[in-house]
């Protein structure tokens, strides 16, 4: 099993907007970046789990434990023209923009937020790719000793 982190704004998609969708399951859709959308496309798999990061925030930091439950398959946003996501170079015959479905798992009580995950950098979340200096990746694979550790702060 993979771990990652996916970030959204709350103020867009947010967790309590993932827990109210049916089933708690929504597609993961949007992304725009060719690393991120590789992870989704290529390495993630049903089960996987996934940590909910509130990016772009006052308050940016975990919020939720999800679940992968559909691997990559096209974002259809990418071909909808009143989408935000619309991209007019993409192309029905190839793809290039991919997505993944996610089942809300649990909110947390309380969120793990980016100056407490921060405050562990350069000890147990070492090598954190949400750490990382420029990382701005909306998708990001965790390594288990790093997602171990962050349940320990839940």
């Amino acid at each position: 099993m993979n771990h990652w982190l996916m970030k959204s704004e709350p103020e867009v998609f947010g967790v309590d907007d993932l827990a109210k969708s049916p089933r708690r399951t929504t597609h993961w859709n949007g992304v725009r970046n060719y690393q991120a959308r590789n992870f989704m496309r290529s390495d993630m798999r049903v089960g996987d789990l996934a940590f909910f990061y509130h990016s772009n925030c006052d308050e940016p930091g975990i919020v939720g434990v999800m679940k992968v439950v559909k691997t990559g398959y096209p974002d259809h946003t990418a071909f909808d023209r009143n989408d935000d996501g619309f991209d007019p170079d993409s192309d029905l015959e190839q793809p290039r923009w991919y997505m993944v479905d996610v089942q809300l798992q649990r909110k947390l009580a309380q969120p793990i937020t980016l100056v407490k995950l921060r405050e562990h950098a350069n000890r147990a979340l070492k090598g954190l790719a949400l750490l990382q200096r420029g990382n701005r990746l909306s998708v990001t694979p965790v390594s288990a000793a790093h997602w171990d550790f962050i349940l320990e702060l839940a």
